[in-house]
């Protein structure tokens, strides 16, 4: 009786584990599209509406379209900042790494700025005024409803005016 059990046990163990293999497999190729692990996020130049020096991989949708979902994560370095701005529709921002400050209003003031670490989730209704800071190097995930409009408050704040 006591043999039968173990060797239960052991089969149980050896489907179990052999039922993580195809899991496994499809996250370290990341083959799929509709997977992301986060050694495969391809990420590259962020758009001319934010400062240069951040990073942007889209991990679904466009943005840039004239209307659907997406979902992209925004790398930026330590001290990188957005000037006050709005957008026309809801943002949602989730903190992946490092801490992120945000604050509200048509005037950037640190000191005014709530801090957000890894794991926090914030969302901005439309046409709500406010502006960002990487206090470390931090990666956010921002999803929302296409297309993503940046308004500056200070039209002189916009980078792609700059070129």
């Amino acid at each position: 009786m006591r043999r039968a059990f173990f060797t239960a046990l052991s089969l149980l163990g050896l489907l179990v584990g052999v039922g993580q293999l195809p899991a496994t497999s499809a996250h370290a190729g990341s083959d799929m599209k509709h997977e992301f692990v986060p050694d495969a996020m391809q990420y590259g130049p962020a758009p001319a509406f934010v400062p240069p020096g951040a990073q942007l991989a889209v991990l679904e949708g466009d943005p840039t379209a004239s209307s659907g979902d997406y979902t992209v994560r925004l790398k930026m370095p330590a001290g990188y900042k957005i000037a006050p701005h709005w957008h026309p529709r809801r943002e949602n921002v989730t903190v992946i790494s490092g801490t992120f400050k945000l604050g509200m209003g048509d005037h950037f003031k640190e000191e005014s700025m709530a801090t957000y670490p890894a794991g926090s989730f914030a969302y901005l209704d439309p046409n709500m005024h406010h502006f960002a800071m990487a206090e470390s190097e931090a990666i956010v995930q921002i999803h929302g409803m296409s297309p993503v409009q940046f308004n500056y408050i200070n039209p002189d704040d916009d980078p792609s005016r700059k070129k």
